[in-house]
């Protein structure tokens, strides 16, 4: 199925959702969802106390092919870089605060496969 299957979308924004409450329960303040620009996209970006947190949500309906978390290879890490010093540019308040990459990688259904990787790279 391609990315922009609208079952794969559905999937995804229940995996971003099933994420933003984990991290929110966690502690974690919620700012902004799928922030765009020309660089990319990011799913979250979230407070964590003074830190600003981009997260990556990856799902995956079964783990055959590989975990979720393996998918953000060079290539998307670069991307989403760019994507978060764009964010911070704009964001003034927040170019000055420290900042870390996260990913919340979701296999299957429920939140007993849900598992966060702080400061993923």
């Amino acid at each position: 199925m391609p990315a922009d299957d609208p079952v794969n979308l559905s999937h995804g924004r229940q995996a971003e959702d099933l994420a933003r409450r984990h991290l929110g329960r966690n502690g974690l303040k919620f700012l902004q969802s799928n922030y765009r620009c020309p660089f990319g996209e990011i799913d979250l970006v979230m407070l964590d106390g003074d830190t600003i947190v981009f997260v990556e949500v990856r799902y995956r309906a079964r783990a055959d092919f590989g975990a979720p978390a393996e998918t953000v290879d060079a290539r998307k890490q670069g991307r989403l870089r760019a994507t978060a010093a764009h964010f911070l540019q704009r964001e003034r308040w927040a170019s000055k605060k420290p900042c870390r990459f996260d990913i919340v990688a979701v296999t299957g259904a429920g939140t007993d496969s849900l598992r966060w990787l702080q400061n993923a790279f």
